[in-house]
C-alpha cells in the first residue's frame, strides 16, 4: 500500500469499495473519513491524510468541536477539505438529535442525561460551551429543542427573551435547560446559577415552568432540580 493512489490498491482494501461490499459498520474510523475527503494531498494517500487527522484529535466527538480554521491547520487539509468534514460531522449530529423529535416523556434528570450521553454524544465533545433548550408538552415529552448559544455563557448571550419566545412561539408548557462545560466537571458557576436564576423568574412570568437546569460534564451531570437550586 506504498502507492499514494487509492485507485492502485487491490479492490478489497480500497475504502469505498469495502464500503459497498461490506457496509459502512465494518470500516474503521479512517476508513470513513478517507471517503469523505475523497482524495490526498502532497504525496499523501486518502486514508493516510485521514489517518492523521485523527490522530491529531483522537475520535470523531473531538473532531466535532474544532474549527474549520483549525482544521486546516493539519498539513493536507485546505478549506474544501474541512468544509467536508464540518459536513459529514453536522450531517452526523443532526442524526443523532433525530429521537428528541420523538417526543420522549422525561421523569427525570438522568431521562434528559441518558438522551445526550446516548444519542448527542458530540454534545460533551465540544470546546466551548453550548447552551441548550429543551421544550415539552404538558405530558413532560421533550418535542423540540434549541440552541440558544454558544461561547462562555453571560447574561447578556443567555438572554430570557431569546430563550422563551421560542417556547412561547412552539407552545411549550415547561422548558428544561442544557449546557456542557468543556473542562470536564459539571459543577455550577456563579453564572450559571445567576443566569438559571434569572430564566426561572421570567419563565414564572410568562407562566412556562422550568424543570430543570442540567450541566453535562465529562462522564457525569449536575441537576439543578435534584440539588435543589431551582
Amino acid at each position: 500500500m506504498n502507492n499514494v493512489n487509492i485507485v492502485n490498491w487491490p479492490e478489497d482494501e480500497r475504502p469505498r469499495e469495502r464500503l459497498l461490499k461490506n457496509g459502512p459498520e465494518n470500516l474503521s474510523p479512517a476508513q470513513l473519513l478517507a471517503i469523505v475527503l475523497s482524495t490526498g494531498s502532497e504525496g499523501k494517500s486518502a486514508l493516510d491524510l485521514a489517518m492523521e487527522i485523527l490522530q491529531h484529535y483522537g475520535d470523531f466527538r473531538a473532531m466535532s468541536g474544532a474549527t474549520v480554521h483549525e482544521l486546516c491547520s493539519i498539513k493536507g487539509v485546505g478549506p474544501a477539505k474541512a468544509a467536508q468534514i464540518k459536513a459529514a460531522l453536522e450531517i452526523g449530529k443532526r442524526a443523532a438529535s433525530y429521537p428528541l423529535g420523538k417526543k420522549r416523556r422525561v421523569l427525570s434528570s438522568k431521562d434528559v442525561y441518558d438522551i445526550y450521553r446516548h444519542y448527542i454524544p458530540y454534545f460533551q465533545g465540544f470546546k466551548k460551551e453550548v447552551f441548550n433548550l429543551l421544550m415539552l408538552d404538558g405530558k413532560n415529552r421533550i418535542f423540540a429543542e434549541y440552541l440558544v448559544s454558544e461561547g462562555c455563557l453571560t447574561s447578556s448571550i443567555v438572554h430570557p427573551r431569546e430563550v422563551y419566545i421560542q417556547a412561547i412561539k412552539n407552545s411549550a408548557a415547561s422548558v428544561i435547560f442544557v449546557h456542557n462545560h468543556p473542562s470536564g466537571d459539571p459543577s455550577p458557576s456563579p453564572e450559571d446559577i445567576e443566569i438559571t436564576k434569572r430564566l426561572v423568574s421570567a419563565g414564572e412570568l410568562i407562566g412556562i415552568k422550568v424543570l430543570d437546569h442540567i450541566i453535562m460534564g465529562e462522564k457525569e451531570y449536575i441537576s439543578f432540580a435534584d440539588k435543589g437550586l431551582l
